[in-house]
């Protein structure tokens, strides 16, 4: 029977609606923009043995201090971790005494106080040479961040013996140690097992050793031990030859049995997985982690590296990070690491944004935090091989710096009064005032920590230090391995 005119009207018109309603619905939504950023996302002096992570919508990067203290940055985007401030999250006991606080590990795991956050770090005692150790520390709740505990040393070696680089790796369900330590002279990689996030249940075995020539360059070395997991594969990659030399690298063991225990059950790749590029101008990469991006379906990895072939194991390595690719048998491939002035595409879901800080051409004086005084060109002199110094304020050009970005987040600071740039002398630790040259002894990062900001040559990791902490006029500023202390951080204010 047909239906009456009015009727077939409206049922015309509710299709149309229904149809444009289901056409609005199901169109698919405009894909986001790509996000761009530079390398490195952590400089010096906080920039090696970098583990980074993300997590509730911000990531998080901790590296070596070389100071009693341990650090950790929190930011939304990639692009804006190099001006994140450093928090520090934890200074050890005789810390006046130690410098040695190495390789911070990030891990969130399920124990007798629930699931927290545990750090895992190598240390020495307070006579900071006599050796490194592990120790953790736990969360009070849920925030990488802390505040964090300390829970203790994990007794991973007989008779209290060297261990480094801890890592956890979850396999089948059961939680491991992973660290590196020494069998004559190999240093080799050890696993042991957990009873919770801070105690093993039995002393390290040995797993893996240097055997093949690229793991025997400067000494014979496997440290940095870091587990990654793909569709039922475990993998664990590692660090070799000596951070001394540019040919520190990165090699994989996969785990082929079924005891992580054993040595047996573990496969060594016979060549590196990721090594220098001197096309690109990057040199020892190496102590590493991974991570996950923002939507979840990449792999990232955070490594550190050297710029020369000069620079060695010490503050001048910059954290940098690069996308894991897949091979078809199921194995990473890390690529080539790329140069620092690359433009890179942020991981996926990465919102992308940075901070607009320093703003070029703007005036700015540098105060210590310690003594108040000011950063200085003695006698307001413009000539260049002028001294540096501190001095109380006189709210003059002579006393103001303007920034400007060189590439890949470092500066050249400028003095208002004489157009000349703060140097390294001879790139060594002494500073004064030179005409620009491009190099990177007149390079500056800038690194946000407890209201200031650490100041730190890109040549050689060292950063602004009033001498012996100096409170009067006059004092020389030069450069100095991070203390961790108020005289090496600086205030900048318009």
């Amino acid at each position: 029977m047909a239906l009456p005119r009015p009727l077939r009207a409206a049922l015309v018109v509710m299709l149309m609606l229904l149809t444009a309603y289901v056409v609005i619905v199901f169109k698919p939504l405009p894909s986001a923009a790509a996000v761009a950023f530079t390398n490195p996302v952590a400089s010096a002096p906080y920039g090696a043995d970098p583990w980074m992570g993300y997590y509730n919508g911000n990531y998080y990067l901790a590296a070596t201090t070389w100071n009693s203290q341990i650090v950790v940055k929190k930011a939304p985007s990639v692009a804006s971790l190099p001006g994140a401030a450093e928090s520090v999250v934890f200074t050890g006991s005789g810390s006046s005494n130690c410098c040695n606080v190495w390789a911070p590990s990030l891990h969130q795991l399920s124990g007798p106080n629930g699931t927290r956050w545990y750090l895992y770090y190598s240390a020495g005692t307070q006579a900071c040479c006599d050796g490194q150790r592990s120790f953790v520390l736990e969360s009070a709740g849920s925030d990488p961040m802390g505040p964090y505990a300390y829970k203790g040393q994990l007794n991973v070696q007989a008779n209290n013996g060297w261990a480094i680089d801890g890592s956890v790796a979850t396999i089948g369900g059961r939680n491991y140690f992973l660290y590196s330590s020494w069998v004559g002279d190999l240093q080799s990689l050890f696993i042991a097992p957990m009873s919770n996030p801070w105690t093993v249940s039995a002393y390290g075995t040995r797993i893996s050793y240097p055997t093949y020539d690229w793991e025997k360059v400067g000494g014979n070395t496997e440290e940095g031990p870091y587990v990654l997991q793909r569709n039922g594969a475990t993998y664990l990659t590692f660090s070799a030859s000596s951070c001394n030399t540019p040919d520190y690298k990165i090699g994989m063991l996969t785990l082929t049995g079924s005891n992580p225990l054993a040595a047996s059950s573990w496969t060594k790749r016979s060549t590196p997985l990721f090594q220098r590029s001197d096309a690109n101008s990057v040199y020892g990469p190496g102590h590493h982690s991974f991570f996950t991006s923002p939507d979840g379906s990449e792999t990232w990895m955070a490594y550190h590296a050297n710029e020369t072939t000069a620079q060695g194991c010490g503050a001048t390595r910059t954290t940098r990070i690069k996308k894991v690719n897949w091979n078809s048998d199921n194995t990473p491939n890390l690529g080539t690491p790329d140069r620092l002035s690359t433009s890179l595409t942020a991981p996926a879901g990465d919102p992308g944004g940075t901070v607009s800080f320093p703003v070029a051409g703007t005036r700015y004086r540098l105060v210590n935090q310690a003594s108040g005084k000011v950063l200085d060109a003695q006698n307001c002199g413009t000539a260049n091989g002028t001294a540096i110094q501190q001095w109380s304020s006189l709210g003059n050009a002579c006393q103001q710096w303007t920034f400007t970005k060189t590439t890949s987040n470092y500066y050249r600071i400028t003095n208002a009064n004489s157009g000349t740039v703060l140097d390294a002398v001879n790139c060594g630790t002494a500073l004064n005032l030179w005409s620009s040259l491009g190099n990177t002894c007149q390079e500056w990062s800038l690194t946000p920590i407890n209201g200031g900001y650490l100041i730190a040559s890109r040549n050689n990791g060292q950063v602004l230090d009033v001498t012996n902490c100096g409170t009067g006029d006059g004092v020389a500023v030069r450069l100095w391995a991070s203390l961790g202390n108020a005289c090496q951080q600086w205030t900048i204010l318009v």
